[in-house]
């Protein structure tokens, strides 16, 4: 098989992939807390930026191996690149609505 004939997962399940990151402080995952910026899938890899809630938070390293394991479970994706920034700096407004309700927001 070509790579060109390599079916790569969507934008969309990559972001469902990305659900099952969770927050371990605060319990939700990082697609709901507003914290993925973005992704972009580009045969055979795929290309997440994300943030943390503060610079100081200590889980980056715990949270970019989350991301290459359950990403990189999808068909087709052979490395995933997790890329961590502090700009645009995370707020509370990035997140979902139902992730707001369940914190108090």
């Amino acid at each position: 098989m070509t790579e060109d004939q390599i079916t790569m997962p969507s934008e969309e399940q990559v972001y469902e992939a990305l659900e099952e990151v969770i927050d371990p402080e605060l319990g939700l995952d990082f697609v709901s807390l507003g914290l993925v910026y973005d992704v972009e899938v580009e045969a055979p890899d795929v290309y997440v930026t994300f943030s943390l809630t503060t610079p100081a938070c200590p889980i980056g390293p715990q949270v970019s191996e989350q991301m290459k394991e359950f990403v990189g479970n999808l068909d087709g994706v052979r490395d995933v690149h997790p890329k961590m920034i502090f700009d645009p700096p995370w707020s509370p407004e990035m997140m979902t609505d139902d992730a707001k309700f369940a914190l108090g927001f």
